[in-house]
């Protein structure tokens, strides 16, 4: 499997909304190669490192095909939706979603090699992006979170490079599978066991799923989704 990378993007902390949140998710695209570390690419910013980057969160990939889908669903979504970083992506594509990738997948991007690590887990500030009240929970719902790599080898990226698979140790396991029981169905027990032994997924994705098995409950999403507390954006991105 190989595509073409359509942008390379990055971003500064900067403020969003009007309530004094800040966050780096307005990123543009970057022109040539930009090296890329295990932290991430040169010139792009977290602004709250407890739930954003990381080594485990290390570049966002978000397919650009979703932007007809999500134009259809809420016509009056600016105009932001239909370019590349409109979800504060790193990497936008153009024939590769939620369905054809895998947990654990290796894909070489330039001279980087990257791992699937885990799906999106959308937060509030989607919400102020888009002037949506509801767009993380939306995003959650659809399926269409996007996803992340651990970087393994670090390299140059460049808009137009190829993305080429080069291992798929768990193709049981494509992403719209993971949240389908992650979102969707779940407490389904044997799928909950499955993924906590899924040793390439992230450690805090396997930990959500050992602790739903110990709980028999699922968490509290409404925080993160900021239901009933983010205003919209007046400047609509």
């Amino acid at each position: 499997m190989r595509i073409a990378l359509q942008a390379v993007l990055t971003g500064r902390i900067a403020p969003l909304g009007d309530g004094g949140t800040t966050s780096a998710i307005d990123k543009e695209a970057r022109e040539g190669p930009v090296a890329l570390g295990r932290l991430g690419f040169a010139g792009d910013e977290q602004a709250d490192p407890r739930f954003h980057g990381g080594p485990e969160k290390a570049v966002h990939h978000y397919a650009l095909d979703h932007a007809a889908a999500w134009r259809a669903e809420l016509p009056g979504l600016p105009d932001l939706v239909e370019r590349p970083g409109a979800f504060g992506e790193n990497l936008s594509s153009l024939g590769l979603t939620e369905r054809e990738v895998c947990i654990g997948d290796l894909w070489r991007a330039g001279s980087a090699l990257l791992q699937v690590s885990q799906a999106r887990q959308p937060c509030f500030k989607l919400n102020l992006r888009f002037g949506v009240p509801d767009m993380a929970r939306r995003v959650q719902g659809s399926g269409r979170t996007g996803w992340y790599y651990r970087v393994i080898e670090p390299g140059n990226v460049a808009a137009g490079d190829a993305l080429e698979l080069v291992e798929r140790p768990h193709p049981d396991w494509p992403l719209s599978r993971l949240l389908h029981h992650i979102y969707v169905d779940r407490l389904d027990a044997a799928a909950l066991r499955a993924i906590a032994a899924l040793s390439p997924l992230s450690e805090s994705w396997r930990a959500l799923a050992a602790r739903r098995l110990a709980s028999g409950a699922v968490e509290d999403w409404s925080r993160r989704l900021g239901d009933g507390v983010v205003r919209p954006n007046p400047a609509r991105g």
